[in-house]
């Protein structure tokens, strides 16, 4: 009956949510959680086939829902957390939203986005098969502290899992460590695509031993071919590996040979495809026709949201350095005249120390063709002052991010980024929206 209970709790408050205009995407879990403390382990015994869950720094919510959709695609009853509610009350919330009014349900697969700092926590109430880890970066420095304590809380929870199938991201030292005497699977990039190298982050130094990391080739970040001199840690052989790739138009490149061919955004996307065509491989799902499973793919609110305002506007979510790092390059390989708007917000949900700004490569901004670039948000003058510490004056200096929008509409841009941090993204894509309505109703 506290079962019952508990997902007619979830159901009615999903429900008065939305009436208010809230997602309710954790709260409802949360609140069944209490009426019903093993709600999830029980329900997860309706999964017949795997569950995988998705942990990383970076990309955990692309990764998850593009494996959703192409295990949906593939004819699949799929639980999943996509709207990325990844702590244990969203996960609450995902398979009691699945369950019809009677508390029932099955499905083949699960798909859960999981919080590193929760996901000790979530494994007390399921046991993962496949655990997708995607990278190690600095993120919120105030909540994760430095990326060896988010480590060992995910080493912590990998050890409760018991035997799950590691599938990591092979081109991260710091990822790889996790596989060290486990049962894993590595995808990566294997050549080298990117002109720009920057390995000054994460991977400086040698995991095992301390000495100063070497690379034959970087990506971003500390992510590439890497070894150490001192010790022979190295980057260990690729289970799925990119190759051929061409960023000119589409995400275009080969898996182990089979060619892949997108309309995605971002080179850092390639990894989330990777991650995404490894788990299919290993729990058996067919591959045959892979671009067409991931073709309906929509992209999650700021993952290279595009609105039409008269002119592309595309908002993107950057959450820590090697976030907005990637965004920057893609904005660099847009050669269209562009207008670039930039949010930081330092709410909880943001990371309340905004020291990282100093970590982000923003002189490349100057590189790309810039029309006009805004500088908005809570920390907008520390956004600035960090511009201008780069050598770039910002045209707009606001905390008014419609203001700056409405702006960028009226200048002869071709397109405008809209580069925003986790608080600052619901705002403005509710702002864009309300700007694209009206523009329709023209």
């Amino acid at each position: 009956m506290k079962k019952l209970l508990a997902v007619w709790a979830v159901k009615i408050l999903t429900i008065a949510g939305k009436i208010m205009g809230k997602k309710s995407t954790s709260g409802p879990g949360e609140i069944a959680l209490k009426i019903c403390p093993d709600l999830i382990k029980r329900l997860a015994g309706n999964v017949g086939k795997e569950i995988i869950v998705t942990c990383g720094t970076n990309g955990k919510t692309t990764t998850n829902n593009l494996l959703y959709t192409a295990l949906t695609k593939g004819g699949y009853e799929v639980v999943c957390n996509n709207l990325g509610a990844n702590m244990i009350g969203g996960i609450a919330t995902a398979f009691a939203s699945k369950c019809n009014i009677f508390g029932k349900f099955t499905a083949d697969y699960a798909c859960l986005e999981i919080d590193e700092a929760s996901a000790t926590k979530v494994f007390d109430h399921i046991k993962p098969d496949v655990m997708v880890i995607t990278n190690m970066f600095r993120d919120q420095l105030d909540r994760y502290g430095e990326t060896e304590q988010t480590m060992e809380l995910l080493n912590n929870a990998i050890e409760k899992a018991e035997g799950v199938t590691l599938v990591l991201n092979g081109d991260d030292p710091l990822t790889t460590a996790f596989g060290e005497n486990r049962n894993a699977k590595y995808f990566g990039i294997s050549e080298k695509v990117l002109v720009n190298e920057d390995n000054s982050s994460e991977g400086r130094f040698c995991i095992k031993c301390g000495s100063p990391m070497k690379y034959n080739f970087v990506h971003y970040s500390q992510l590439g071919d890497f070894y150490c001199e001192e010790c022979g840690n190295k980057r260990p052989e690729i289970d799925y590996e990119a190759k051929e790739i061409d960023l000119s138009e589409s995400l275009k490149f080969q898996i182990n040979g089979k060619h892949i061919d997108l309309n995605y955004r971002g080179f850092y996307n390639i990894y989330n495809v990777l991650a995404v065509y490894s788990v299919m491989e290993i729990i058996g799902v067919d591959t045959k026709h892979f671009n067409g499973l991931m073709s309906d793919y929509k992209p999650q609110i700021g993952r290279m949201e595009e609105f039409d305002l008269g002119k592309p506007f595309i908002l993107n979510l950057a959450k820590n350095p090697a976030g907005f790092n990637q965004a920057i390059e893609t904005v660099l390989q847009d050669k269209r005249k562009k207008d670039v708007i930039i949010a930081i917000n330092d709410k909880p949900g943001d990371g309340i120390d905004v020291s990282w700004l100093w970590d982000v490569d923003f002189e490349k901004i100057g590189e790309a063709e810039l029309n006009k670039l805004y500088t908005t948000g809570i920390r907008v003058y520390d956004l600035a002052l960090r511009f201008k510490y780069s050598g770039i004056e910002p045209d707009m200096v606001t905390d008014d991010m419609e203001k700056a929008i409405l702006n960028a509409m009226e200048t002869d841009a071709e397109v405008c980024y809209v580069l925003v941090n986790y608080t600052a993204l619901f705002g403005t894509q509710k702002i864009l929206k309300a700007m694209r309505k009206e523009k329709e109703n023209e």
